[in-house]
């Protein structure tokens, strides 16, 4: 019988390959059971074991991606390599072959309710595309549940970027280091090299040639760089709360730090594609929004015009001195 009622009054379906048992689920109702072993036994006869989609996801994950490495180029493994930092604890702990596409959309909402960006959003989705196209490919389960879903637009109005200019920065560094020197260091280092807050908090030893540690032994190449006085991890919360950010930072997101980087390096002459290739950039357009933030060497030079003492300046002014002079 491959269909039996449990004393509980639930439902218990089998699959089997011949006599050889392949799985086994609860049910509810004895309809939800012939369901689910219809579609089991389609999905068994078309060559897709079940007993294959049982990994979580979270366990393939780094085998689909050391896979991609050699697949794809350089740029899209970057995105592809985040996928793990993104995905919900909720969709990384279920079985890959239980995934459906109601997960997958709960993934998208939530990550657009955190504040994503919807571009980062769409990457996200595309990865994640592509990393179920792969357990397809290894007949791990039929379908690819990406594929019917869409990215949800964010209700809430999109944060503008407000970074620190140079002496911003170093104003907002004075006024932090009188809380925490250690952690007013790690901000100014955020501030210039434009990592995010998850790149900070990982950043190795081994990234780095040789770093001493303060008491002259060496530290561990898998040991975190960037930590606290007491060699703990960072956490936002903590630091907000030691800096007393919301007062010292005036306004600003611990974000607006990597968008600070950008700028100063705009406003150093870093050129614009460096710039891009800097920041991860996918296109040329989103680091242009920092050319647009900072205004253009053209728009510096109306500016100083416009404020230069003594005229009003424009061509009027040259027109005036020549009818004086005509009438000398």
């Amino acid at each position: 019988m491959t269909i039996r009622k449990q004393p509980s009054g639930k439902w218990y379906a089998v699959l089997k390959s011949g006599r050889t048992y392949v799985a086994g689920k609860t049910f509810a109702t004895r309809r939800e059971a012939q369901a689910w072993l219809t579609r089991e036994r389609a999905s068994l006869a078309g060559g897709i074991d079940p007993r294959a989609g049982r990994p979580t996801v979270r366990a393939l994950l780094p085998i689909w991606l050391d896979e991609r490495r050699h697949a794809v180029s350089a740029k899209t493994y970057k995105s592809d390599a985040a996928l793990p930092r993104l995905v919900p604890t909720s969709l990384g702990a279920l079985q890959v072959g239980a995934v459906t596409d109601r997960e997958v959309s709960r993934a998208l909402i939530a990550l657009v309710r955190s504040g994503l960006a919807e571009s980062s959003v769409k990457r996200f989705r595309d990865s994640l595309s592509a990393f179920f196209a792969w357990a397809v490919r290894e007949r791990m389960i039929p379908i690819n549940p990406v594929t019917p879903t869409r990215v949800p637009k964010a209700s809430a109005p999109r944060v503008e970027m407000y970074p620190f200019n140079e002496v911003e920065l170093e104003a907002f560094y004075v006024r932090a280091a009188g809380r925490n020197q250690r952690l007013a260091d790690l901000v100014l280092i955020d501030g210039w090299t434009g990592l995010r807050w998850s790149e900070l908090r990982a950043v190795r030893v081994r990234n780095f040639t040789e770093v001493p540690h303060p008491n002259g032994s060496q530290l561990g190449p898998d040991e975190r760089l960037l930590v606290t006085e007491s060699g703990h991890r960072l956490h936002a919360t903590a630091l907000k709360r030691t800096l007393a950010w919301s007062t010292v930072a005036e306004g600003r997101r611990i974000h607006d730090l990597r968008h600070t980087a950008a700028c100063l390096w705009l406003a150093r002459g870093v050129d614009v594609v460096t710039v891009q290739a800097w920041m991860g950039h996918a296109s040329v357009a989103t680091t242009n929004l920092y050319l647009h933030h900072l205004g253009t060497s053209a728009d510096k030079a109306g500016l100083e015009r416009l404020n230069r003492p003594g005229h009003t300046g424009g061509t009027n002014q040259a027109d005036e001195s020549e009818s004086h002079d005509g009438e000398s």
